[in-house]
């Protein structure tokens, strides 16, 4: 049925410019409903604890919210206001919850969900992590987008990174929606290569999927020697000229990503490319 409904998080006004020279023209293809999305922060105050903060300090924060908001819903408007298709910005208040609940509650209706990667000198403290928790939770295909990106439109040559996983499958699937009619893609597998291509079923199964699809696929092995998965897929992706890496993402418990460090965080942490992400 294809992508009829975007999300894009817009977090600051640094990153808001980036975000929509990809969302717009993604909506664009799709003839998409693209949803702006911006979070109020709430200064709490907590019962438990004895300290006044006068009415100038409240006044200055709501200050400093409302001109943000403001500030990323023009560069919202000037970006959108002269295109057909049907666009909207949502400015949300956390309250008692997080920035990142609110991002992962209006994800879940959304087809498909773009972000920004984390900004440290300019994100919130609220909005920390956000990438990991909407891709965890909400259930959604996650774009991210790296910091000051200005590559070509999204669609036309992907590289997805291939294991049996479900994670796997589910970004492979995710994929469709976003590739254009007749893309190129890469099926990469981070491994050493069978002696009889032929055996390797699981990965000529999908191949021919997406060839029914009508997308020109080629399947490559490559032996990581000495490098990360990350590393490998960033390296393939760039010698084929993919707008878009695809991958499944956080296979394993919160505990083992923690300690052993998995693909997901590591391209998070050094992507060079917008990463489609799949739960």
């Amino acid at each position: 049925m294809g992508i009829k409904t975007i999300m894009v998080c817009l977090t600051t006004p640094e990153n808001t410019e980036t975000l929509l020279k990809v969302a717009v023209p993604m909506a664009r293809k799709h003839s998409a409903h693209l949803v702006g999305f911006h979070t109020i922060e709430a200064l709490l105050v907590y019962p438990g604890i004895a300290m006044h903060i006068p009415e100038t300090t409240f006044a200055a924060f709501n200050d400093s919210q409302k001109k943000e908001s403001e500030a990323i819903k023009e560069i919202f408007t000037k970006h959108t206001k002269n295109e057909d298709f049907v666009s909207e910005f949502r400015l949300i208040r956390a309250e008692a919850v997080s920035a990142n609940e609110r991002m992962v509650e209006s994800a879940r209706a959304a087809d498909l969900v773009i972000m920004a990667h984390e900004d440290r000198e300019n994100d919130r403290v609220d909005q920390r992590h956000a990438q990991v928790e909407v891709i965890r939770e909400s259930g959604r295909p996650v774009i991210v987008v790296p910091l000051g990106y200005d590559g070509p439109e999204i669609g036309a040559n992907m590289l997805l990174g291939w294991s049996d996983t479900r994670e796997a499958a589910r970004a492979a699937h995710d994929m469709l929606g976003v590739a254009d009619a007749g893309a190129n893609l890469t099926v990469l597998r981070v491994g050493t290569a069978p002696k009889d291509p032929m055996t390797d079923g699981d990965a000529l199964d999908i191949v021919t999927m997406f060839a029914r699809h009508g997308l020109k696929t080629t399947l490559e092995y490559r032996n990581t020697e000495g490098h990360s998965i990350a590393d490998v897929l960033n390296k393939a992706a760039f010698e084929k000229g993919a707008d878009l890496i695809v991958t499944g993402a956080f296979g394993h418990s919160r505990t083992y990503d923690f300690v052993l460090g998995a693909t997901s965080y590591a391209l998070l942490r050094d992507q060079k490319l917008p990463v489609l992400f799949s739960k």
